[in-house]
């Protein structure tokens, strides 16, 4: 009998010092994990069987739990598809790096010891390693459906574990644990049956306890929950569903349960986090929803069902109008597959505009963990982007409460035609930009876009309600006739001199594309914009963070010629030559830089300027 040793992986095995350590966890959540396992393990044997040519029906699904007092050990066996010694050094030996990444992190942030492995184990995919919270040793006797021969794996949860040839006829897998002696509980019946009825009542597998004579007692319904009529389901059993198909412990912020028939019939059973799920900004963007087929579970890694949007959406669709053993390729063309996810879409889009429109706040919450992949939609999904822009929440300037784009139009000042937009880093620096001066001096509304999609979506999309969208940051923008009238005295317009123009223009050249006076500025020296069909500074940056060696183009030079200091320098410079005057250009430029959160162009020329500057307004 052959046995090899292994050591855990760095992170597998500080995951495991977080969970074996969690002294105040839910400790009882190992039961559910192990039996997700085991319904996992069938549901891809029987979709083997089924993709093979051979008759669903041929196989019974089950899950068994056997206790041994005398040896304090509990025992979760299934008759699904089986580890292979290969699969077991994958499986249980490590843990994919995403998940390892982001438990990590949320350990490290996670204060509530007592909410530590209840929120995190299940969520990162690290479940079989909440074992290891009730055992000192873990067994995983497994038999993969197509071997001859069986393995034993084998670990204290310290530092590694083993593999053993064993002996095991029939196929699937039996996870034995070891109790410790504070996890005694776990040998009673009562306390077993209590803990499959509250976490896995609704595993499509039958659940038995075996007691003495092998006598098997059914502990669980093993009713598919989506198949029983929504009125007969209460809240906290869709709240346990969710739980397990989505491996998350926030509440649902919106449960669809609907029976659809048709030109296609299907039941979906579908969930809303009400938090934005670990894996949300993974790059792959993948759907978790699973795909059944008269109960059948047939895949939960087919990207087509849904738009990359909606990865968020958690649950399941069962349909009677796919072949059993459809392929992936299939699905793509698959026309019941196509209108399912079309209604799906439909109706989760309608379900969200309901609770924007009955619990606003519920909803403005919800908005700010999955706002921004929602918007993903507005740049992707062309046929459903007019809906999307619906639901959208945005900040603006003249609330602290997020509105939606009806409510901003609805606001609009007088003789406003367009929606303005400032985009920024965030709202806090959006709210110091001198670009928002003379809107606020008018009392004109701005929405402040923070989400890097957001100039993304602008490009496909340019108006809302027949209102187009103009950046405040590029072009002229002319609110003269717009907003709360100003009061007028008897002094006209400040202009600058063709001499002013010239002599910044020369000294800046190569740094911005021109120099020009404007009107929509209070007490900033200057700002840049960029030209009408040019780039603003918030994508540039966005593409110097994807690429280092961006340039950009320059932007134009926009100067306040009402302020007192622009005002001095174009009348110095139009009785004469002004000493120091290279300098103030460069200076009117530095400013409007750091206004926009970009670079000083020569840090240390800047820091001789303003020391300059200094030395002569002392020395009077």
């Amino acid at each position: 009998m052959t046995t090899q040793t292994f050591n855990f992986e760095a992170d597998t095995g500080k995951i495991l010092n977080i969970v074996i350590n969690s002294l105040y966890s839910q400790k009882e959540i190992f039961l559910r994990e192990l039996i997700s396992n085991a319904s996992d393990a069938i549901n891809k044997r029987k979709f083997e069987i089924i993709t093979a040519g051979s008759a669903a029906d041929t196989f019974d699904g089950k899950i068994t739990i056997t206790v041994h007092k005398k040896d304090k050990t509990i025992t979760i066996s299934d008759n699904g598809i089986g580890l292979s010694a290969e699969e077991m050094v994958e499986t249980l030996g490590t843990i994919a790096s995403s998940g390892t990444k982001a438990f990590m992190e949320a350990a490290k942030t996670t204060k509530d010891a007592d909410k530590m492995t209840d929120q995190l184990i299940g969520q990162f995919g690290v479940g079989f390693y909440s074992a290891f919270m009730v055992a000192d040793k873990v067994e995983v006797l497994s038999k993969k459906h197509d071997a001859k021969s069986a393995n034993l794996w084998a670990s204290d949860g310290q530092g590694g574990f083993s593999i053993t040839d064993a002996d095991r006829h029939e196929t699937g897998t039996s996870v034995i644990l070891y109790l410790r002696n504070d996890a005694k509980e776990y040998l009673e019946q009562e306390r077993i049956a209590h803990l499959v009825k509250k976490y896995s009542d609704h595993i499509a597998q039958p659940i038995f306890w075996i007691g003495k004579d092998d006598a098997a007692d059914q502990l669980n319904s093993s009713a598919a929950l989506w198949t029983r009529p929504a009125k007969e389901i209460s809240e906290d059993e869709y709240k346990s569903f969710y739980h397990a198909v989505a491996s998350a412990y926030d509440k649902p912020f919106i449960t669809l349960h609907n029976k659809t028939e048709g030109a296609v019939e299907f039941t979906n059973l579908l969930f809303i986090p009400s938090s934005a799920p670990f894996d949300l900004y993974d790059p792959e963007r993948k759907s978790k929803l699973q795909l059944y087929v008269n109960r059948v579970f047939i895949t939960d890694d087919y990207e087509g069902l849904v738009p990359k949007w909606l990865r968020f959406l958690r649950g399941i669709i069962d349909t009677p109008d796919v072949d059993l053993n459809v392929s992936r390729e299939m699905l793509q063309q698959n026309p019941a597959v196509t209108k399912i996810s079309k209604a799906v879409v439909k109706r989760t889009i309608s379900e969200m505009k309901k609770a924007l429109e009955k619990r606003r706040d519920d909803y403005a919450n919800f908005w700010d963990g999955l706002g921004k992949v929602i918007k993903e939609g507005l740049y992707e999904d062309s046929a459903n982007s007019e809906k999307l822009l619906e639901i959208c929440l945005f900040r603006s300037t003249k609330t602290d409460k997020m509105i939606t784009l009806q409510e901003y139009v609805d606001g609009f000042a007088q003789n406003q035609e367009v929606i303005y937009y400032l985009s920024a880093d965030d709202a806090g620096r959006a709210r110091l930009s001198p670009h928002l001066e003379s809107f606020q001096a008018k009392d004109i509304d701005v929405l402040l876009l923070t989400d890097p999609i957001d100039d993304f979506w602008l490009s496909n999309i340019q108006q809302f309600a027949g209102k187009t969208f103009q950046s405040i940051t590029r072009g002229e923008v002319n609110l003269s006739d717009i907003g709360e009238a100003k009061q007028k005295d008897d002094q006209p317009d400040e202009t600058l001199s063709d001499i002013f123009v010239a002599k910044i223009k020369n000294v800046l050249e190569g740094s911005v594309a021109n120099v020009r006076s404007s009107a929509n500025m209070e007490t900033s020296l200057a700002r840049l914009v960029a030209d009408e069909n040019g780039m603003d500074q918030q994508m540039e940056r966005m593409m110097r963070m994807h690429n280092p060696d961006f340039k950009g183009m320059p932007k134009i030079l926009e100067v306040n010629a009402k302020h007192p200091l622009i005002k001095s320098l174009n009348a110095k410079l139009e009785t004469g030559e002004f000493e120091g005057s290279d300098d103030f250009a460069k200076l009117i430029l530095d400013t409007a830089l750091v206004a926009e959160g970009e670079a000083i162009i020569d840090p240390r020329d800047f820091t001789r300027r303003i020391s300059d500057v200094m030395q002569k307004a002392l020395a009077g």
